[in-house]
């Protein structure tokens, strides 16, 4: 290869930003973000623009650096063998190398009535239309939010707080990424705003209507406004362009984010799949792997190996309205500890964790390289024990047959 590298980044969140600014190290790297929007989602505060106290949006100007090229629009499909995308708007755009980092949405509810009646909060639009229904409801109207992990805890505590009728049907425990001792001082927090929590084995829907949800038990509940939070799904961009997925949709990688399809092609984010054994899909998880993946096509560009993910450090953050929240630590298997943060000073942590996003994110842009979080010490040894344990095999990406000098 000679000249400048293209690199094309599809999906301009957490991850696809962190590459595109990480990439800008070399001069002789053109960079093209490629994302339907013109802003970057906020996605860890839609649980605020619901509620009314943020509008869920940073300016790309703010985060993304200057040399940097923004392409407001939607690849359609990726043709490897050609080295192209084609965008919905016409035309297409070639690559040297490729980052998909398009995130994640709603999955399917599989329930009757929830896609007509119920309203999904994984991306912006949806927040956007969630909220509008609330402002066309009367405030003395139930609502009900379905599912409870992060995000039905984040929306139903937010709306709880800014006094609605909310009730939280878990469809089995509450926070399951939780320790008991977490999920107990959550349960406490929402008791105290006076949401009312349907766990256990009974707590599945079954069926949602225009007003009511109903319940395994049959049971049912009222409801002026049902809030579906139940899962994440991914975009079908690689299915639809013949890449290898995993069952879910994700692009498999190997260890390096190297698709197991072309060495040219890399995977970041919510919609990666490395060695079939993706990690937990959050923005504390997506910006390392952001950086990993240019990583990996800053170490092609010299002829160097790679190195693969390092990731060490996990905890999940929780906010229960503005003035509480949690914060729970977890072991380096990313499973939860009893230790945790919790009231005041767990809320005071997620503001500093909301804000400090944009900022790594605007540091990058700044000073190119500067991230470190993706190299924390003992998260390869910790990646290799996962994979023995699942009973996983490290997936080797093609040979590279084409590397600069």
């Amino acid at each position: 290869m000679t000249g400048n590298t293209h690199v094309v980044v599809i999906g301009g969140g957490y991850a696809g930003v962190m590459a595109a600014n990480r990439l800008t190290q070399r001069d002789d790297v053109n960079v093209t973000l490629v994302n339907p929007r013109p802003d970057l989602v906020h996605r860890v505060r839609l649980h605020q623009l619901v509620g009314g106290s943020n509008d869920a949006v940073v300016a790309y100007e703010d985060v993304l650096a200057e040399r940097v090229r923004l392409a407001v629009d939607t690849v359609t499909r990726i043709d490897a063998a050609g080295r192209s995308v084609t965008l919905a708007a016409g035309g297409t755009l070639g690559y040297d190398y490729l980052i998909y980092a398009v995130g994640s949405g709603s999955a399917d509810p599989g329930v009757s009535g929830a896609a007509e009646f119920a309203y999904p909060l994984a991306t912006l639009e949806e927040a956007r239309r969630l909220r509008a229904a609330l402002d066309a409801t009367p405030a003395v109207s139930p609502v009900t939010v379905v599912g409870a992990g992060p995000t039905g805890i984040e929306t139903a505590a937010e709306l709880a707080e800014a006094g609605r009728r909310v009730t939280l049907v878990c469809g089995g425990v509450l926070g399951p990424y939780l320790h008991a001792r977490g999920r107990r001082s959550v349960a406490k927090r929402l008791a105290k705003l006076g949401v009312a929590v349907i766990d256990g084995s009974d707590a599945k829907v079954t069926a949602v209507t225009a007003d009511s949800v109903r319940l395994a038990n049959g049971r049912e509940l009222p409801s002026g406004v049902t809030v579906w939070t139940v899962g994440f799904g991914v975009p079908d961009l690689a299915v639809r362009s013949g890449l290898s997925t995993d069952a879910v949709g994700r692009l498999l990688t190997d260890e390096t984010l190297t698709s197991v399809d072309d060495e040219r092609i890399l995977a970041a984010g919510d919609s990666a799949a490395p060695s079939n054994q993706p990690l937990r899909m959050s923005c504390l998880n997506a910006t390392p792997l952001g950086a990993r993946a240019a990583d990996t096509v800053l170490s092609r560009l010299v002829g160097e190996q790679p190195e693969t993910i390092h990731q060490g450090f996990y905890a999940q953050c929780i906010s229960l309205g503005r003035s509480a929240g949690i914060y729970q630590f977890a072991n380096r298997s990313d499973v939860a500890v009893w230790l945790h943060i919790d009231e005041g000073m767990g809320a005071r942590i997620k503001e500093l964790v909301c804000k400090s996003i944009p900022g790594h994110l605007s540091g990058e842009a700044r000073k190119p390289g500067s991230f470190r979080l993706h190299r924390a010490p003992g998260g390869a040894a910790r990646r290799r024990r996962l994979l023995h344990a699942n009973g996983a095999h490290q997936i080797e990406a093609p040979a590279v047959s084409d590397r600069a000098a």
